[in-house]
């Protein structure tokens, strides 16, 4: 049982690790794109598209988006580990639903099609293995809970499903797709909705999951928060 004051201790410097580690491997990245080298996520180098292209491709990836909510998340509760509110639970579901699948997905789908060695690794590792492991670790024992809601479960879709219709219109009309398993110029339309579909599944068993968890795990409500 973690104690409430040793709790907010713990809270603070957990997620001040996680918004470090987050934050080096954005710097990582952004300057490998400066510098022509390899994307974390994709593994392509910087010598078929200029670096404004890059930078929007980079922050087109789910995976960029998530470990973004989730540093903001993170340094929401360095600074009050007790934070709450109906627009704070939605961000926070959607960090911890961004990231798990962001880590799923990777593992499973992507990493063996993406390889990679010094900083581009080093990014990745912090994007992909990191970055989610250690934020649903820290929810599970940390929290702050209970938060979920329902509402704040649908609410917290508004987000993915805006970013995969946002990543098939811009596709219409460039041909680039972040992942494989969404490319529908390659895949077919039809092959990469039903792929979108299985991932948006997959976010709505892991949000049941969550929001179940949420009231049945001990209270952890970082009072003591200052």
């Amino acid at each position: 049982m973690v104690g409430r004051s040793s709790g907010v201790v713990v809270s603070r410097w957990w997620h001040g690790l996680i918004a470090a580690v987050i934050l080096a491997s954005l710097v990582i990245q952004l300057v490998l794109i400066f510098t022509g080298g390899a994307d974390a996520n994709s593994g392509e180098s910087g010598t078929a598209v200029g670096v404004g292209a890059r930078l929007w491709r980079l922050f087109s990836f789910f995976t960029i988006q998530s470990n973004l909510i989730v540093l903001a998340v993170a340094v929401g509760l360095v600074l009050r580990p007790a934070r709450d509110g109906s627009v704070w639970r939605v961000v926070r579901l959607d960090s911890l639903l961004g990231i798990v699948i962001t880590g799923l997905v990777f593992a499973i789908v992507l990493a063996p099609q993406v390889h990679l060695t010094g900083a581009a690794l080093a990014a990745t590792i912090g994007f992909h293995y990191i970055s989610p492991w250690t934020t649903l670790a820290a929810w599970l024992v940390l929290g702050p809970r209970p938060r979920l809601t329902w509402q704040a479960v649908g609410y917290a879709f508004v987000w993915p499903v805006a970013w995969l219709v946002y990543i098939f219109t811009q596709g219409a009309f460039t041909n680039w797709y972040p992942y494989p398993f969404l490319d529908a110029t390659d895949l077919g339309l039809p092959t990469a909705l039903r792929n979108a579909t299985f991932v948006l599944i997959l976010g709505l068993a892991l949000a049941a999951a969550f929001k179940a968890l949420d009231s049945k795990l001990p209270t952890r409500d970082q009072q003591n928060s200052g």
